[in-house]
């Protein structure tokens, strides 16, 4: 790195401490121990290493930068707005505040430029993982010899606390396993938490237990900027497999009285302590101060980066036109168009009777499997009972990114977060299955998931009691109820195999999550529920049987139970002579 550029990364650096620490003190809450700590890796990021463009931050062959360590949002608002997002100085000084596109944490679809919704620590480095697997699932379908299409790198920055998190071990684990050389995970060693040190709570060895996972480690002093670059030009040159980088900082690096403590983690500075860091980094008393010189960087640095995309653009054109049936799969696979015939041809779907509703499941997906090539599947260890595999198409594996289905081994929580951010790449919906009572072990993830209105179809089976043998460990009695509880989580327990059948429909057309809660036992199909999707499934809840003038009783059904009340509703009609409506409530 030559001199000029080294002095205007560290003017970026010195003004994302400033605009961080004031944005928090002026909100009167905020964490801004990150944002001081790692000013310099995001100032080198975004002025440096990061292939994207800031006019469109949609852009899919785009580096993406996820921050695992939601807490330090500032550090992210104030990079993206001067790299030139639609993050304005207005809605930096509206940080934290209701309404703003500024939120405590990074949410995905509110604030340009944002990749993931984070803050629950952990997820960040599961939603890259994803991210990174898409992506390579994109290069080996579409590139070809002469076009490269699919070259980008999926950054992510966590903390010690993310690095606590048993979901950061699950996914780095499965990164290494499949030998992800598009991922780099920037670990901020600052060795603080909330509470105090790390070294009360933590005394292992992070660089070999990632060793271990097959990652390439580097240990860098994240505060010196021609280290930094120097390992990430080599990591640009030969990177084989996935990256950690400890960066050792300071937390709070620039505070006088407040550096190197837990004090910084959570809490603003305080007006002294702020003037008196602002003082020690060389800013001028000027509140939310941005110098010329770092606009007219970054405004340069947009052009070129707005070249970038339109040479990229071209290269697409050119591939689109010598390869029309791949761009076609592309289209499909981006747009994610439903077939106009897909009701009729799942109803067309011979079933046997009775059959399990994880059976009438499997046929479904693999139906739509042939159909919609952006769906991909995968299980923590379960697909021969819950029935996910795919069975026309190979395993994804280290050596072939070609396969469309997933095996996350027992790890329910990555498998959660590594599907997020398989939606999160927005050519993919992918499909998670396993027991509904292991659904607990990934409840953050769908609630992320949900909050995020990312399309992620979960196949949970093995419903309620009826695993008699297995006893109380494995019964799914209150996780229902648990999972209709998330705002925005489409959960759908359908009776039988006609109502599995539009299940997927309505899985399909939601813009959010979807669990579908399915049954291990046979279940009959009724000719009660043989009726269309827009009648039926769609209104949430539908009358399956009609009382003859007025319903003495109305009963309410779900799932395997639906039967049950049809033959309750014939003993009731027959021996008491009452007259009962029944509604399936799936």
């Amino acid at each position: 790195m030559d001199e000029k550029k080294k002095e205007i990364v560290q003017e970026i650096a010195k003004t994302i401490r400033g605009l961080s620490i004031e944005a928090i003190e002026k909100a009167k809450s905020g964490h801004p121990g990150l944002p001081l700590g790692c000013a310099d890796i995001g100032a080198y990021l975004y002025a440096e290493a990061l292939k994207h463009n800031p006019k469109n931050s949609n852009w899919i062959n785009r580096d993406r930068f996820v921050l695992s360590a939601g807490h330090g949002s500032m550090l992210l608002y104030s990079c993206l707005h001067l790299a030139g997002f639609k993050v304005s100085m207005k809605e930096i000084k509206f940080f934290r505040q209701f309404g703003s596109k500024t939120p405590g944490h990074p949410e995905v679809h509110v604030t340009d430029g944002v990749e993931a919704t984070t803050g629950p620590l952990g997820h960040g480095v599961g939603n890259s993982v994803g991210m990174a697997i898409g992506m390579k699932i994109l290069a080996a379908k579409f590139n070809t010899e002469k076009y490269k299409l699919f070259d980008n790198k999926i950054y992510t920055l966590m903390g010690d606390g993310c690095m606590m998190e048993g979901v950061v071990s699950e996914a780095s684990s499965i990164a290494g396993h499949l030998r992800l050389d598009n991922l780099v995970i920037i670990y901020d060693s600052n060795k603080i938490s909330l509470d105090g040190p790390i070294s009360e709570n933590t005394s292992e060895d992070t660089k070999a237990r990632y060793r271990a996972y097959g990652f390439d480690v580097f240990e860098i002093d994240g505060h010196d900027f021609e280290a930094i670059d120097a390992t990430f030009k080599e990591i640009k040159s030969k990177q084989t497999k996935p990256v950690l980088i400890v960066l050792n900082t300071i937390i709070g690096k620039g505070a006088p009285h407040m550096s190197g403590s837990h004090k910084v983690h959570g809490a603003p500075l305080g007006a002294e302590e702020l003037k008196a860091t602002k003082k020690a980094i060389n800013l001028p008393d000027e509140e939310f101060y941005v110098s010329k010189e770092v606009y007219s960087f970054f405004e340069n640095k947009q052009k070129q980066q707005n070249k970038l995309e339109d040479e990229w653009n071209e290269n697409f054109s050119s591939w689109a036109k010598e390869n029309p049936k791949l761009f076609e799969e592309f289209k499909k696979m981006q747009s994610k168009t439903l077939p106009g015939s897909l009701e009729k041809d799942l109803k067309d779907l011979e079933m046997k009777n009775p059959i399990a509703s994880r059976e009438s499941s499997s046929k479904v997906l693999n139906y739509l499997a042939d159909v919609l090539p952006f769906l991909y599947s995968g299980s923590a260890d379960l697909s021969s009972s819950d029935k996910t595999y795919l069975n026309k198409f190979e395993q994804i594996t280290f050596s072939n990114f070609k396969g469309r289905n997933f095996k996350f081994g027992v790890r329910e929580f990555a498998m959660g977060t590594i599907s997020n951010g398989l939606s999160l790449v927005d050519t993919f919906i992918p499909v998670s299955g396993t027991f509904l009572v292991f659904s607990d072990y990934m409840r953050n993830a769908i609630r992320i998931a949900a909050l995020s209105n990312l399309r992620v179809i979960y196949q949970f089976t093995h419903d309620s009691i009826f695993l008699g043998e297995d006893g109380p460990t494995h019964q799914a009695v209150e996780q229902i109820a648990s999972l209709r509880a998330i705002p925005n989580l489409q959960v759908i327990r359908p009776a039988d195999a006609n109502e599995v059948k539009m299940a997927w429909i309505a899985a399909l057309k939601h813009i959010g999550p979807t669990a579908l809660i399915l049954s291990r036992q046979g279940l009959p199909t009724l000719k009660e529920t043989n009726i269309s999707f827009e009648d039926g499934l769609s209104k949430g809840a539908y009358i399956v049987k009609k009382e003859k003038t007025k319903p003495d009783y109305t009963l309410f059904a779900t799932g395997s139970e639906l039967s049950l009340a049809l033959e309750v509703a014939k003993e009731l009609e027959k021996t008491h002579q009452k007259d009962v409506r029944i509604v399936s409530f799936p």
